[in-house]
């Protein structure tokens, strides 16, 4: 989330090797009750996210999320009137959720890189693209970015060695 702001008081980064930047708010709703599921539900993605999907958490809880919603800054409330999405999208794949089950859980904002209808997961750019001996920029890593760190890791390793 802070590579903008970083990248911007880098010393001799010019502003066109920065690319712009965008939030995409994801709010969660929890199940006041228990799941009646014992694994993971990934619907289609949509624009800008995963889908709302359903995760259970080692307690037996289980929450749905994340939507998207374009805001001009971060912003970490959860508004209750989104829930009306929520229970639109979950009953896709669970017909049966009774009305007034879900509730206000948490937000995050992810980092985009380009704006609604858009895609492009994350940029990478070193020296041979700014110029800056032993600079690594990484921008909009998020998911399937941290999924790929690994090989992310890896590959700056050899961005660096050369």
């Amino acid at each position: 989330m802070g590579a903008h702001a970083l990248a911007a008081r880098t010393e001799g980064l010019r502003a066109q090797d920065r690319p712009p930047l965008h939030y995409a708010k994801g709010s969660y709703f929890a199940l006041h009750g228990r799941a009646p599921f014992q694994h993971l539900i990934y619907p289609l993605p949509e624009p800008g996210g995963l889908g709302i999907h359903l995760t259970l958490d080692l307690g037996g809880g289980a929450r749905f999320g994340p939507d998207v919603e374009w805001v001009g800054e971060p912003n970490y409330d959860v508004d209750p009137r989104r829930a009306f999405g929520f229970y639109s999208a979950v009953r896709t794949y669970w017909p049966e959720l009774a009305d007034g089950a879900l509730r206000p859980d948490y937000a995050g904002v992810r980092p985009k890189l380009v704006r609604p209808g858009a895609e492009q997961d994350f940029w990478i750019s070193g020296p041979a693209e700014h110029g800056l001996p032993e600079l690594i920029n990484l921008f909009g890593i998020e998911s399937p970015g941290l999924t790929a760190s690994l090989a992310i890791a890896d590959y700056i390793a050899d961005l660096l060695a050369d």
